[in-house]
């Protein structure tokens, strides 16, 4: 696998993970979002996996999403109102350092290669929130993981992505079926979310799947399924590729 240029796995665990494991490339934890896990479970995950089966992670919600989001329903971590208030919005403050550090301990147990900063909606491209943005990304400690960015939401324009994936030497996630990757150099990391996103019980047709084909030629490039059928769909990438 290490001479794969494009990689194909899920965001999650929908399926046994022996399953995933065999047939496919790379997994995106998600449970670290909402709640991280125990670096032993994040080892365990590690040591079932082959050889070069590679691991990447979402941030926790904690420094993307400001506490009222429906996400915190999840949260098991027993904040006090203090630390509630310096939450989300990428604000870089002893509680956000503490869910970096957290985050980053669950890495190192997967040998993860990269995190995802995955912001919501309302976090948009303005004055304050780029500061903030570009505070976070200068400051946390990257221990050799790729930074990967995803916003959400009206504003980003390619221009701006491109400029901060340049300067904050960034991944800009992006699904390829809502606008193509921003033109730079190095690793794309799609993350596909259905047709129209959101629609995540969309299965994707054998037309869709040789137009990511067409996407991805040339590489490198990780890809990322995150619909009710994405493991059933990673295959089918998977294979369509292998067909050459």
């Amino acid at each position: 696998m290490g001479a794969r240029r494009v990689l194909v796995g899920v965001c999650g665990f929908p399926e046994a993970r022996a399953r995933l494991y065999r047939d496919l490339d790379l997994v995106e934890v998600q449970r670290t979002f909402y709640q991280p896990p125990a670096p032993e479970t994040a080892a365990r995950w590690r040591a079932e996996a082959p050889p070069g089966f590679v691991f990447t992670l979402k941030v926790w919600q904690l420094l993307t999403h400001e506490p009222a989001s429906p996400t915190y329903r999840r949260l098991r971590e027993a904040l006090p109102p203090r630390a509630l208030a310096e939450c989300g919005g990428l604000r870089w403050n002893r509680t956000t350092r503490m869910a970096w550090a957290r985050t980053l301990e669950v890495a190192a147990a997967l040998q993860a290669r990269a995190v995802v900063v995955q912001t919501p909606a309302r976090f948009g491209p303005t004055a304050a929130n780029l500061r903030r943005l570009r505070r976070f990304f200068g400051e946390a400690p990257r221990a050799g993981l790729r930074m990967v960015f995803e916003p959400r939401g009206a504003g980003w324009e390619e221009a701006l992505l491109r400029a901060l994936a340049a300067e904050l030497d960034l991944v800009i996630a992006v699904d390829p079926f809502l606008r193509p990757p921003p033109v730079r150099r190095g690793l794309r990391y799609l993350r596909l979310h259905g047709r129209p996103a959101y629609h995540y019980r969309y299965r994707y047709t054998d037309e869709d799947l040789r137009a990511l084909a067409a996407t991805v030629r040339g590489g490198p490039a990780w890809v990322l399924f995150n619909n009710l059928h994405m493991a059933d769909d990673a295959r089918r990438f998977r294979a369509l590729l292998a067909a050459g």
